[in-house]
């Protein structure tokens, strides 16, 4: 197995991406010159052949993946197909090509739907496939479960340095503000916003506000990849998160404060919930040294103050 160094050629792809720019960021504050990636445009990952041409070309130390197509309980609803799909092509195909290139250290990124709906709470990295998933997010739930497979069986197999970090709820830097298709902490803070400059209009959120979430922001997650590239770790699947969770009303209260939003929040019943609960154990990454260190009011202050920087352009 090479050993990793501060010139090691590392592939981040979906390096334009926020979970992908939040890695370039940790990797280049720590001293690592050998970075690359490519944008959609350049490199359609979708595209088996021109991933391999790619790989064999580069010929990088350290594959990333952080490319998936992404989105909420309304996109995964609308869109079963392309979020099964497309997120088994992209993964499918870096994860075949870095065996195939003889790469030792590939990192693939999950998420926490991996887990079923109603698993016991902490969810563990055992709870996997011991139940059935979540039916809002389910395709691309099993794409990722997928993912996590290939790469243990590659480990397996071959004895290869391939691990699977499972984030829970991710927010940051570079999130999707799109209301259609983002995630539940960035479309509150667009709506809260959008609110706010319409003389605190009323806002609608989905569901009852019951169910429970972790977050975690994600360069605490980029400091989990940090830790997996500077370290061999000796199992393949490992839950990254915060060990905490809060209720999705909770959520909206802290955002409608950091935003200074002061209407009313009117809760959608009618609009599903998703699962009841989704925290996770992240005990064995953190018994190897790694620890999340942005709390969460402090992280949207800064999530807000990134999309106020930015939501223009």
């Amino acid at each position: 197995m090479n050993k990793i160094t501060k010139d090691s050629k590392i592939y981040i792809a979906g390096h334009r991406g926020m979970v992908g720019s939040a890695i370039r960021r940790a990797l280049t504050a720590k001293g690592y010159t050998n970075l690359i990636g490519k944008t959609s445009k350049e490199l359609d990952l979708r595209h088996q052949q021109a991933v391999i041409d790619f790989i064999d070309t580069e010929q990088p130390d350290v594959l990333i993946d952080a490319a998936a197509r992404v989105g909420g309980i309304l996109a995964n609803n609308e869109n079963p197909y392309p979020f099964l799909m497309e997120n088994l092509q992209i993964q499918n195909n870096l994860i075949d090509a870095a065996h195939k290139a003889e790469i030792s250290k590939f990192i693939f990124l999950g998420s926490s739907c991996i887990y079923p709906k109603f698993a016991p709470q902490p969810l563990k990295e055992e709870y996997l496939l011991t139940d059935s998933l979540e039916p809002t997010n389910e395709w691309y739930a099993i794409a990722k479960i997928a993912g996590v497979k290939a790469c243990e069986a590659i480990r397996k197999q071959y004895g290869k340095d391939f691990v699977s970090l499972m984030p829970t709820n991710l927010y940051g830097p570079h999130d999707n503000f799109d209301l259609k298709s983002s995630h539940v902490l960035p479309a509150m803070l667009r709506k809260f916003h959008e609110a706010k400059a319409n003389n605190h209009a009323p806002v609608s959120l989905w569901g009852s506000g019951t169910p429970m979430r972790e977050f975690l922001h994600v360069d605490d997650l980029a400091q989990a990849v940090l830790f997996a590239v500077e370290n061999v770790l000796p199992e393949h699947l490992y839950n990254v998160g915060t060990g905490t969770d809060v209720t999705i009303k909770a959520l909206a209260e802290t955002i409608q404060n950091s935003v200074g939003h002061t209407g009313e929040i009117i809760w959608d019943a009618t609009k599903p919930d998703g699962t009841p609960r989704k925290l996770m154990d992240s005990s064995k990454l953190r018994s190897l040294g790694w620890a999340p260190k942005v709390a969460l009011d402090e992280g949207i202050v800064w999530a807000y103050k990134w999309y106020l920087e930015n939501c223009n352009t």
